[in-house]
């Protein structure tokens, strides 16, 4: 549900307003993943990338799908498989024959919203152009380089039940990742609108909008407007010395445990600090506030951390797990 402002917190801006629109808009149509669709608008307004694991049918795909309808940006889906090529996601150069030259025909990439199915399905020559142009914001073909466009945001999606003819994504690659989020599947009640929804949707063909307004699209233009308000929103200097503490403290845990050190083999980049800066301010952002509380770093350290550490064989030997490192790190850093 969308917070709005009371009379400790300032009115919500167009911006804010346009993203509550939004928003509601997806909750509607993707019921149960209140949490994947908070981190794909944390991530749009961030300017990043997600990656999403969960079971096949929660809903992965309509999210993103949802998202596209709702905003003027164009959406395609890639099915990540085994004989996939760089060419399929980049585009490639076609022979003319009327005049003998050559044409770039661009590829998926090209696209504002991309989802990546199952991108463990490829091999890693094809990951590796997906996570350039992520990195880059640029295509090169030839001796030519391509601009992305300038409203760009890929949520890439595995399966953590069949791991059989997978490739799994290297942690140097994974890092290029704003945001590692895991689903779960919806409550009972959730369950029963899902059902209900999916009537509806069946007996018109024109959706559950049928016989109602139309929902207006945002623009392009108001999702730009939104993240230079998200860069200047207030973070308290004492909430950046926690949040990078946080993050300092995988890479030397001896100061605040002793179990943690033997549980991480590598800590996390600096693109981790980055991220929750970025991300706090997002969510705060998105909740009606104009300041950081410590509840917004806390709540986006499991999934900016979780892809970004590097277990040892101790650790793995003893069942622990990223989730449950992290864990003890909100427990042991101290809240200013």
């Amino acid at each position: 549900m969308t917070e709005i402002a009371t009379n400790d917190t300032p009115p919500l801006t167009a911006a804010q307003r346009e993203l509550a629109r939004l928003r509601d808009f997806i909750g509607t149509r993707v019921i149960g993943q209140e949490h994947l669709v908070e981190s794909m608008l944390i991530a749009l307004l961030a300017d990043g990338h997600i990656l999403v694991e969960g079971a096949p049918g929660l809903a992965k795909t309509r999210a993103i799908n949802v998202l596209g309808a709702g905003i003027q940006a164009d959406f395609h889906r890639v099915q990540f498989t085994p004989d996939l090529l760089p060419a399929d996601l980049t585009g490639t150069e076609v022979y003319r024959p009327q005049d003998g030259s050559f044409r770039f025909e661009p590829g998926p990439l090209f696209h504002n919203l991309v989802l990546a199915d199952e991108i463990n399905r490829s091999p890693a020559k094809v990951q590796s152009a997906l996570l350039e142009a992520m990195a880059e914001r640029q295509v090169t073909v030839g001796r030519k380089t391509y601009p992305l466009p300038e409203l760009f945001m890929v949520m890439a999606t595995q399966n953590p039940i069949e791991q059989e003819g997978t490739y799994p994504l290297p942690e140097a690659q994974l890092d290029r990742f704003l945001l590692y989020v895991r689903i779960g599947y919806p409550e009972a009640q959730h369950e029963r609108k899902i059902l209900d929804l999916v009537r509806r949707e069946a007996r018109s063909p024109a959706g559950v909008s049928a016989g109602s307004a139309p929902f207006q699209t945002l623009t392009q233009n108001v999702l730009f407007d939104a993240r230079r308000e998200v860069l200047d929103l207030y973070m308290a200097e004492p909430l950046g010395e926690y949040l990078l503490q946080l993050v300092l403290a995988t890479r030397n845990a001896a100061a605040y445990s002793s179990d943690i050190p033997r549980w991480l083999q590598y800590g996390a980049s600096p693109r981790a600090t980055i991220a929750l800066d970025r991300c706090a301010r997002a969510r705060a952002w998105l909740r009606g506030r104009n300041y950081v509380i410590p509840d917004d770093i806390q709540a986006l350290a499991p999934d900016i951390l979780r892809h970004r550490l590097i277990l040892s064989y101790e650790a793995e030997a003893e069942g622990i797990t990223t989730d449950k490192v992290i864990e003890e790190l909100l427990r042991l850093v101290a809240v200013p």
